[in-house]
């Protein structure tokens, strides 16, 4: 064989050598990839996590009306699809993060090209990544190792994550996707929180230059963040910015009017668990939640978590109400009653609290000092009671609440710091629907952070003449007294089984020893009519009628209860009292309508109980009653200072010591309520013109609904309250100028 031949025989072989060394290498990568693809090289996701991506997803607690009123969460993250996107927050990711997006399947080679060329020359010219490929970053963050096989290995991983994902979405659902993965710092997870939170508004109201921004925060969210680094944050915005204008999503003159504008974060709210709108409401449905989870397990036999499973809880709150709520506790109380509180106690030795010794007064600190946490952080640390004492009695620098200002910083011993706190006036306020038992209004508190013991449903107090409409309600639903019925305005002396016997007193000399109409009697709020009522009946038959109207709490049988000496919940008073503004009918007040997974697939649907407990004649006399008391006795400033001209019927209440102020009202088409006082119940006012429910509960009530029924769009009508045809009453009786009714004997 010549030579010639040799060499072509080898140049031959070599180049087979070659190809079979290629395609081995090509069969090589393909089952590279496959291996993968099916997870026999370490994680993968399978089709099923693909098709649904687990993200830890904020649960959303939701008005009728629609407004999200808070979250509970790890992540503060909230999907929505792509169609409530702005056109200008995607074209300002797609001309940022990916320009050919829409022409490549998940992977842009040319872009990779690109980028290696930039890392070998040292050159910037863009990143590699695609939009889909940061998606499966996002999704399936796996790898830990970062060595430079670990990378490379975990960006073919995400390669081949990214193909699947282009596979199993649109274009456009990868783009939400994407939106409502990413971090954008201030614990806004996903494009709905960061909206809310830098600007207030849902993604779809984004205008260009704060779609911009958002996106440029997408590179590094503590960097180019508008509230720690504005100069960052508004270059980084207008290289946004100029991207768009580079590739024709906007004109050089709409770049140049936009770019000039200033960073505008001056709606920027933090949306932590302890602010924003219906903190106390939140807490409690949060407490309701963690019991329903426990008795409603998924169809795995798992149970749901509320803080990563994006539950949608839909309430019975309306927005607006809640809103004027909380507006008038801080009108009130916050900004009217409390400086009020201070300046009468200014100059107390013993501030604030009235008629308690020395040795009282040390077992309210001694309790108060020993539930802080301070205390509990020293006991720990093994320091003895006299040791804590000693610290807490030493001034040092501390950060205290200030009612209207928030906080100020100041030099005070914790001692005087704990007296200090329980000086702050609280208050609790709830408002329902009549006729669906629909709670529209709920307020807990005076400020969250600093007070989280919420007097709506928890806190029980002492109800004063707020419980006298029940006695009056039992004399008549039998059909023996009408609000005319005249009764003698007398002492009356009740015997007590293994008791002293017992006379109340009136609080004042209106028509002493007199005969007095029952309206009378509650308009002005004796003490001797209720317990002539009280005598003539029973506690036990009071108790027995409260008890269908939705009261729980222990109530002693003794005749004292007729003037109030029982403790209940604000939630109970306000259902109870409803009873008569439905025409006889109890219906539980209730919170949540219906429960939803993060899919909008309902889970749980409520409503509520209901039952008749008077015939519509004796809860109609109780309203007119009550309606006296607003037109001549206790509340009749809700027409005078108020202005307030639509039917109202309500009672005042107020404990012995002022502890408690009170105020029971409806108008036909709203039920409310407002108790005001310390959480302390020996720190009050010392006098009843300040400490009494129609001055410190009853303005609540009046702002609350003055705002409601300016509201136009709540459609509150001024109709009056109604009486069927059919309830037989004979309305003479109603009419006391011209009657002269005796009661039985």
């Amino acid at each position: 064989m010549t030579n010639k031949k040799k060499k072509k025989k080898n140049k031959n072989k070599t180049i087979k050598r070659l190809w079979i060394i290629f395609g081995c290498g090509w069969v090589f990568v393909c089952l590279f990839f496959v291996f993968i693809s099916l997870g026999w090289l370490g994680f993968m996701p399978s089709f099923e996590e693909l098709e649904n991506p687990k993200t830890n997803l904020a649960t959303e607690i939701i008005s009728e009306d629609g407004y999200v009123l808070g979250k509970y969460y790890v992540e503060n993250r909230s999907n929505i699809p792509f169609e409530q996107l702005p056109q200008n927050l995607v074209n300002a990711l797609i001309a940022t993060e990916d320009i050919r997006y829409y022409k490549h399947s998940g992977i842009d080679w040319k872009a990779l090209v690109r980028a290696v060329a930039g890392t070998i020359t040292f050159s910037n010219k863009g990143g590699g990544s695609t939009i889909t490929q940061q998606l499966a970053k996002n999704l399936f963050p796996r790898e830990t190792d970062r060595t430079f096989v670990g990378i490379v290995f975990s960006k073919l991983k995400e390669w081949v994550v990214a193909i699947k994902l282009e596979r199993n979405y649109s274009k456009n659902e990868i783009i939400a996707m994407y939106l409502n993965t990413v971090d954008f710092g201030n614990m806004s997870h996903g494009i709905k929180s960061a909206a809310k939170t830098y600007f207030d508004k849902d993604p779809y109201d984004l205008t260009t230059e704060e779609s911009a921004l958002l996106i440029g925060m997408l590179k590094a969210p503590t960097k180019y963040n508008p509230k720690r680094n504005a100069q960052n944050a508004l270059n980084r915005r207008n290289t946004v910015l100029s991207q768009m204008n580079k590739y024709k999503f906007l004109t050089d003159e709409e770049f140049s009017t936009i770019k000039e504008l200033p960073i505008d974060v001056s709606r920027f709210k933090l949306q932590d668990h302890r602010a924003g709108t219906a903190t106390y409401f939140r807490e409690f449905i949060r407490k309701e939640l963690t019991e329903w989870v426990k008795n409603n397990p998924k169809p795995d036999g798992s149970h749901w978590d509320i803080y990563k499973d994006g539950l949608k809880i839909y309430t019975t709150i309306n927005y607006k109400m809640q809103a004027y709520a909380e507006e008038a506790v801080e009108e009130w109380v916050v900004n009217n009653l409390q400086p009020e509180f201070f300046k009468h106690w200014k100059g107390h030795k013993n501030a604030p609290f009235y008629r308690i010794n020395e040795e009282e007064t040390e077992r309210i600190m001694v309790r108060a000092m020993k539930n802080s946490s301070r205390y509990k952080e020293l006991k720990k640390g093994g320091l003895s009671e006299r040791e804590i004492r000693k610290i807490f009695e030493t001034p040092c620098s501390m950060w205290i609440y200030d009612g209207q200002k928030g906080e100020k910083d100041t030099i005070m011993s914790p001692w005087d710091s704990l007296r200090y706190m329980k000086s702050f006036l609280s208050c609790g306020f709830m408002a329902m629907e009549p006729s669906t038992g629909k709670v529209r209004a709920y307020v807990g508190g005076t400020n969250y952070e600093y007070f989280q013991y919420d007097h709506v449903t928890l806190a029980k107090r002492q109800v004063g003449s707020t419980f006298k409409p029940f006695i009056y309600t039992l004399a008549m639903q039998e059909g023996e007294y009408y609000p005319c019925s005249q009764i003698p305005n007398l002492p009356v002396t009740i015997e007590q089984p293994n008791l002293p016997s017992w006379t109340p007193k009136n609080s004042n000399d209106y028509k002493k020893g007199q005969m007095v109409t029952l309206s009378e009697a509650l308009a002005n709020s004796l003490n001797y009519i209720s317990a002539y009522l009280m005598k003539r009946y029973n506690p036990g038959a009071v108790i027995h009628l409260v008890r269908k109207m939705g009261m729980t709490s222990d109530i002693p049988e003794v005749p004292a209860i007729c003037l109030g000496a029982c403790e209940l919940s604000l939630y109970e008073m306000v259902g109870a009292i409803n009873t008569f503004n439905n025409k006889g009918v109890y219906i539980k007040p209730y919170f949540i309508t219906k429960i939803c997974n993060n899919k909008g697939n309902v889970l749980a649907t409520f409503n509520t109980a209901q039952n008749e407990v008077m015939e519509e004649s004796a809860a109609y006399k109780t309203v007119r009653l009550m309606e006296g008391v607003v037109q001549s006795g206790t509340a009749i400033r809700l027409r005078y200072r108020y202005k307030l001209e639509m039917p109202i019927a309500g009672k005042t209440g107020t404990t012995d010591n002022n502890s408690d102020g009170w105020f029971m009202g409806y108008t036909p088409l709203l039920t409310a309520g407002a108790w005001v006082g310390c959480e302390d119940r020996a720190a009050h006012f010392r006098s009843t013109a300040l400490g009494q429910g129609a001055n410190t509960a009853l303005p609540v009530w009046a702002i609350f609904i003055k705002k409601c029924y300016g509201d136009k769009s709540l459609n509150l009508t001024s109709k009056d309250f109604e009486i069927s045809e059919n309830a037989n009453l004979d309305m003479q009786l109603f009419n006391c100028k011209n009657i002269n009714a005796n009661p039985p004997q």
